[in-house]
Formats: structure tokens, C-alpha cells, sequence
């Protein structure tokens, strides 16, 4: 009897750990995912030694979903992508895939998500320069607050 129900128990911890990992990806994990797959592509174009040329032609750009700034960087970043100089870049399959993960970056910031996501900088030169302010804690929160 004690088997049968170890058995159950393993089967229903097995069914269990299977349907969480099967839930659908909120706003917030897919714009952190599309994040992360951006930043890769932007590593592999400037790395490739077919598209390293092209990626002079692309500004620099960190992303961080928690910068207010980040929906006019990405429409900048789209603006370029799209007017790119040579004919080779803009159709390069590497340089094509980036700006339609950023178009959908954008598209799920600005339209999908819009106040979902919640933003704890404003410091659009961050995205520039990948040095990020450091974020307030809730102590030094406080001690804003009281100063005021």
C-alpha cells in the first residue's frame, strides 16, 4: 500500500513540476526575454565578420525595460535599422532578425504592456553607456522622503 502511494506521490510531483514550466509568458518575462535575445544579436552582429561592418552604422544601445527612456532609444534604434546606408546591411538575415525582435520589444512596450511595466530610472545615457544608477532601496527611499 505504501508503495502504491510513493508511486502517486512521484507521479503527481512529476505532473506537477511539468505544468508549472508551462505557463504563458507575462508582459513583463517576455519584454525581459526580448531584452537579453536583443542584447545577444547586438554581440553576435558587431563579433560576425560579415556584418561587423554594418554595425558601425548602429548606435550603441543597452537595454534595460526598467529605463523610461528605453521606447524613444528603440524607436531611434528602429529608425536606423530601417535607413541603414548600404543595401547589403539592410538585408543582411542577422541585421533583419535584431530589428524585428526590437520592433516587437516596442510593440509589446508601448501597446501590450503599456502600464504594466514599471520603470525605476529615467537615466537615458545609461542606455548608451551600460553604466546603470545604482536603484534607491527602500531605506534610502525613506530618507529622500523626509528630507523633502
Amino acid at each position: 500500500m505504501s508503495a502504491q502511494r510513493l508511486g502517486a506521490f512521484c507521479v503527481l510531483l512529476l505532473a506537477l513540476i511539468c505544468f508549472t514550466s508551462c505557463a504563458p509568458p507575462t508582459c513583463y518575462s517576455r519584454a525581459l526575454q526580448l531584452s537579453r535575445e536583443i542584447t545577444s544579436n547586438l554581440d553576435r552582429i558587431q563579433r560576425y565578420s560579415r556584418t561587423k561592418t554594418c554595425a558601425e552604422f548602429l548606435p550603441k544601445m543597452f537595454v534595460d525595460v526598467h529605463n523610461s527612456c528605453i521606447t524613444s532609444k528603440l524607436r531611434d534604434f528602429l529608425y536606423v535599422t530601417e535607413n541603414l546606408p548600404t543595401e547589403y546591411c539592410r538585408e543582411r538575415p542577422r541585421i533583419r532578425l535584431l530589428k524585428r525582435r526590437v520592433q516587437t520589444l516596442y510593440s509589446i512596450i508601448t501597446r501590450a504592456c503599456y502600464r504594466d511595466l514599471v520603470f525605476f530610472t529615467d537615466d537615458c545615457e545609461a542606455l548608451e553607456t551600460g553604466n546603470i544608477s545604482p536603484r534607491y532601496s527602500e531605506d534610502r527611499l525613506e530618507h529622500l522622503i523626509e528630507d523633502a
